[in-house]
């Protein structure tokens, strides 16, 4: 996976959700669930979007590969 991910983007990189989804396999509203603090599905640990202008938001490559490496690190 983290060679897949590097040869797609590079890791300091804003990237868009759709982006995000397609690493992750979230659907587009479950991310949203996932950063949304008053989601019963909220995760902290899930990165949360920079705000890039008034109606963009995006992510941070380097985090959404860092939480991909603590899920595959976290499975038993």
């Amino acid at each position: 996976m983290d060679v897949l991910m590097a040869q797609s983007f590079q890791m300091n990189q804003i990237i868009t959700v759709k982006d995000v989804m397609k690493f992750t396999s979230i659907s587009r509203s479950k991310i949203y669930e996932l950063i949304n603090k008053e989601s019963k599905y909220y995760d902290p640990t899930f990165p949360q979007p920079v705000r890039l202008s008034e109606s963009r938001i995006g992510w941070s490559a380097w985090e959404v590969h860092q939480w991909i490496g603590a899920k595959l690190e976290s499975r038993e």
